[in-house]
């Protein structure tokens, strides 16, 4: 007799609706109101579905709420109610796993709001908001460039037509007769030396720049076959220097032959550069150039392996940021680390794979 006296009444559909409605209407906090008012379409008739699509609730959350307008009254549908557990059942967490895999990036606010609105849970530490991230498989990442001018038909096209061109050339090449390179300029600003060293909590770590814009800038190549940088430092990108950037690959391909893939950079394409690609190629058939150019689709710099060197070899050098005490420390490091690398990496071999004949 006593159990059945502390049982909760069953509220009437009427009283219901009533009481909910008050509650509405003296409540200022949205996500309350929410919560009372997927409540009332209940008691109203409306099937879960429907009031999941007005609302944009998850079903489990009316089903929550319903329960707990059942056992606690209007005060199972305030905000930190103590009756209420304060942290995701099994069933709400896996919703809310489900619910983090519908896009690609997030804001670690979208999932506070999404649990204090929904589920009427606030982690006290962010390390529980960094779990749910990590139980869904989402991780803390840089974002990349990506040019939305980028035509990825053309890309596609373009990489099979280089996939044959090498094919083709298959034995030139592993017999060390065509030498294939991959050409790209880099810019290296004083800037880029910063980076993440461990330092203590309270303290600002500073680097000496005297100005981060100061800029040096290299043409390099890397060869297909053995993964070796060619590189040569510049003032600038432009047609000169790309004409005499092309001399040195010359004297450092004796008694071969180039094949080079680049991007569409202006001074690539000048007269300046095609004039000169003439005059070393006259009188020459097209299987015998000293120097075929072809060009990369465009507004698509992945399809150039040596974009990965590049960001190595920053990288690199952001690990001794507190070390470097002036701009031409900065460069002497990046091209010892350039110069005494032999790179090794999938994208290097995106082209197709090929091993050097030695007799």
């Amino acid at each position: 007799m006593i159990e059945q006296h502390l049982q909760p009444a069953i509220p009437s559909v009427s009283f219901a609706n009533a009481e909910l409605q008050e509650f509405i209407d003296n409540r200022p906090d949205a996500r309350e109101v929410r919560k009372a008012l997927a409540v009332k379409l209940v008691y109203q008739g409306y099937k879960y579905e429907e009031i999941q699509t007005i609302l944009d609730v998850s079903v489990g959350s009316i089903t929550s709420w319903k329960q707990a307008y059942k056992e606690y009254g209007i005060c199972g549908l305030r905000l930190n109610y103590k009756g209420r557990k304060s942290y995701l059942s099994d069933e709400q967490q896996q919703e809310v796993l489900s619910w983090l895999q519908t896009k690609e990036i997030w804001e670690l606010g979208e999932l506070e709001y999404k649990l204090a609105f929904e589920y009427d849970v606030i982690y006290e530490s962010k390390r529980s908001y960094y779990d749910l991230f990590d139980a869904a498989g989402i991780s803390w990442k840089k974002t990349t460039g990506l040019n939305p001018k980028a035509d990825i038909e053309a890309v596609a096209g373009k990489k099979k037509q280089i996939e044959k061109l090498l094919d083709s050339n298959r034995e030139e090449i592993e017999e060390g007769r065509l030498r294939v390179l991959l050409i790209d300029e880099c810019h290296l600003l004083w800037g880029d030396v910063t980076g993440y060293v461990w330092g203590k909590t309270d303290q600002e770590i500073a680097i000496g720049i005297v100005n981060e814009r100061e800029k040096q800038t290299y043409y390099g190549a890397v060869d297909y076959l053995d993964g070796k940088l060619l590189l040569k430092a510049y003032n600038a990108g432009n047609s000169d220097n790309t004409i005499d950037y092309l001399r040195y690959l010359l004297d450092q391909s004796p008694n071969q032959r180039l094949l080079l893939f680049w991007d569409g950079a202006s001074y690539h394409r000048s007269h300046l550069v095609q004039n000169f690609l003439g005059e070393i190629n006259q009188g020459l058939s097209p299987d015998q150039w000293k120097i075929h150019c072809v060009r990369f689709a465009p507004n698509c710099p992945s399809q150039n392996p040596i974009e990965d060197i590049w960001l190595q070899a920053k990288t690199w050098v952001r690990r001794f940021c507190a070390l470097i005490p002036s701009f031409s420390h900065l460069k002497w490091m990046f091209e010892w680390f350039l110069r005494h690398t032999n790179f090794d990496f999938d994208t290097l071999q995106m082209y197709g794979a090929f091993s050097e004949i030695k007799y």
